[in-house]
């Protein structure tokens, strides 16, 4: 559906982003994760091709963006952080409107917009001027006139930015709900955004891809955690158990020594490793897998980022 290859835009000596490729495909959800400033906006601008790229290509459904800007944006349904509305207008002027500008035909706008109200939940508001909803409901409006054309792409920038917290659960059901019939891509450098939604991650850090992996995959680990009492010779014995790397004691709390295993990758130890503590007759205060949270991922990431930056200097 979208693949971006060796992307670089720069502003005269500023490079925005660099070399960022990735590719997305049909029926995904992805969210384009990173602080302020890290190119987010600037990869969507260049894929909706409201900017073209200094170097690298990026194509929607096949066409090339800088070839083909308008058959791209045929395809594309977009909600940029700041939505388009004109608040002098009633909320079915306006998207009777942006059905026209979107080329379909006559004949079709008012089913299209009625279609468009029903998914994002406005049915009580299209009498309405725009100025008098609320910023959850201007963005309903936004995602309204984004999906009019029935686009094979959703693109989203910042889309709960500004928003209460029952408006970000809105918002958030009403792309989850969009997604069973479109691919969406969505901005954002909240991180409970991106865990809330999403099915897979592309994080940019300073311009530059930092990770590309699935949810689960990104906060999958190879660490299990084991608390054992009595079990003087456990760090060696655990050591020998298939798929364990690597034994590291962290600490003794109430009587219980606390172990760090470093696994081989896809290893699942751990039946073994209840099973050697049953047969030495160890006292198990737990085992269980070390789960990271995307906030452990993005700071080790970013941790990572600024050590090289350090050593390139």
């Amino acid at each position: 559906m979208i693949s971006v290859k060796n992307l670089e835009k720069r502003y005269g000596d500023v490079r925005a982003v660099t070399g960022v490729s990735f590719d997305v495909q049909p029926g995904q959800i992805v969210g384009l994760l990173g602080q302020n400033g890290a190119g987010k906006t600037t990869v969507m601008k260049v894929m909706t091709g409201f900017l073209e790229p200094t170097e690298g290509t990026v194509t929607i459904g096949g066409i090339d963006v800088v070839n083909d800007r308008i058959g791209v944006q045929r395809q594309i349904g977009y909600l940029p952080e700041h939505a388009p509305l004109y608040p002098e207008m009633l909320v079915q002027e306006y998207l009777l409107m942006m059905a026209e500008l979107r080329g379909l035909p006559k004949q079709q706008r008012v089913k299209r917009v009625a279609v468009a109200v029903k998914a994002v939940g406005l049915e009580q508001r299209l009498t309405q001027p725009i100025s008098q909803l609320s910023k959850g409901y201007r963005q309903r409006v936004g995602l309204a006139q984004a999906i009019l054309h029935e686009p094979k792409l959703l693109v989203l920038d910042e889309p709960t930015n500004g928003l209460d917290p029952v408006q970000i659960l809105e918002i958030r059901h009403l792309i989850k709900e969009l997604a069973k019939t479109t691919t969406v891509i969505l901005s954002t450098h909240i991180l409970s955004e991106i865990e809330a939604v999403c099915d897979r991650v592309v994080i940019l850090i300073d311009g530059r891809l930092a990770a590309d992996d699935t949810l689960e995959a990104m906060l999958s680990s190879d660490v299990v955690k084991v608390a054992l009492a009595e079990a003087p010779d456990a760090a060696a014995e655990m050591a020998r158990v298939a798929g364990v790397r690597a034994v590291k004691r962290v600490d003794e709390k109430d009587g219980f020594v606390r172990y760090r295993l470093t696994l081989e990758p896809g290893a699942r130890p751990e039946p073994a490793l209840v099973d050697l503590a049953v047969s030495k007759g160890w006292r198990v205060g737990e085992v269980a897998r070390f789960t990271p949270s995307l906030e452990n991922v993005f700071r080790d990431l970013m941790e990572a980022h600024v050590k090289a930056l350090k050593e390139a200097a």
